[in-house]
């Protein structure tokens, strides 16, 4: 009888089998928010008529917005005899396009154009420095009574504009402690606009989602109060000082009460000051002030139309992403 032995195979050496991944299921994005739901569109014809409503209110706020620039452009390029027609006429009859440098030539805008433009620079710069520096005093260097100053100057978003004319009026007339009168000086015009309850507070709010841990970082290394706000949280900050500035700008370039007040001097006026004293004399044919306000008008338009994607953007940042 003979006996066979039965080989065993050689143990494998090497690592041992990876186990087959189970597949995930693939995430699913959250859908939109929208005022009327998915299911709901689906049913009927609703779909089409949740577009066609939608594209209806589209089209009549666009009407809104962009029919009086057309209505002024129109008008600089019509006749005097057409504009004193008692039916307006949509289209000119006959186009007039020279009335454009007419009226830079004989109202003499371009004067008017470098005013509004420095005072306009000198109100951005100032708000920048005033506020920024508020906002950062009250969200880090956080003084005694910091929070009833900040009550204070949220307080006073509640009151309109015009019922602080007269305080403000006296106060750059004889300015308290030094008795200074600022009146015909453009220190007038930026010291007042320095003074926004609304940019402190943006800044504020933006001061306080930057991770205390970087402004440690920077005082370690010997960096005191002024050198972290310049260096570590104004770069931090390029968002909200964009909305800042973007603001400043537009408000300083289309107000018209203030200057009208402060600024006696017709060399010295703004644009919109001036088109008003122009305009009552009655001696500029309509067409030319037509032609003058579109003129002042296309700075800030131009202005708008290249930063209005950094404005949503600034509002909305929040925190900081590490």
């Amino acid at each position: 009888m003979t006996l066979t032995t039965v080989r065993r195979p050689a143990a494998v050496t090497g690592p041992p089998p990876r186990r087959a991944r189970r597949s995930r299921p693939a995430r699913r994005e959250p859908a939109a928010r929208t005022l009327i739901s998915e299911a709901d569109l689906n049913r009927g014809h609703r779909r089409v008529l949740y577009w066609a409503a939608l594209t209806a209110m589209a089209a009549l706020f666009l009407l809104i917005f962009l029919f009086p620039l057309y209505w002024m452009i129109t008008g600089a390029m019509k006749a005097p005899a057409e504009l004193a027609e008692p039916v307006p006429t949509l289209v000119p009859r006959a186009w007039h396009p020279e009335t454009f440098a007419v009226a830079w030539e004989r109202l003499d805008l371009g004067r008017f154009l470098l005013n509004t433009a420095f005072y306009t620079a000198g109100v951005w710069l100032v708000t920048l420095v005033v506020d920024v520096a508020a906002a950062y005093a009250l969200s880090r260097l956080r003084p005694v009574l910091g929070k009833l100053v900040l009550g204070l100057i949220l307080a006073s978003l509640m009151l309109p504009a015009d019922a602080l004319l007269v305080p403000k009026y006296l106060a750059v007339v004889d300015v308290p402690i030094f008795g200074v009168n600022l009146v015909d000086s453009p220190w007038a015009l930026w010291l007042p606009a320095a003074a926004n309850a609304f940019n402190v507070y943006v800044l504020k709010r933006f001061f306080d989602r930057i991770p205390g841990e970087l402004l440690e970082a920077a005082a370690i290394d010997g960096a005191g109060r002024l050198r972290t706000l310049w260096s570590v949280v104004l770069p931090l900050s390029r968002p909200v000082l964009a909305v800042v500035s973007i603001f400043a700008i537009i408000g300083s370039w289309k107000d018209f009460l203030w200057p009208l007040l402060v600024l006696r001097d017709p060399q010295a006026q703004t644009l919109s000051v001036a088109l008003s004293r122009l305009a009552m004399t009655g001696y500029v044919p309509q067409n030319e002030m037509f032609a003058a306000l579109a003129i002042a008008s296309v700075p800030m338009i131009v202005i708008f139309m290249i930063f209005q994607r950094g404005i949503l953007n600034g509002l909305s940042a929040g925190a900081l992403k590490g």
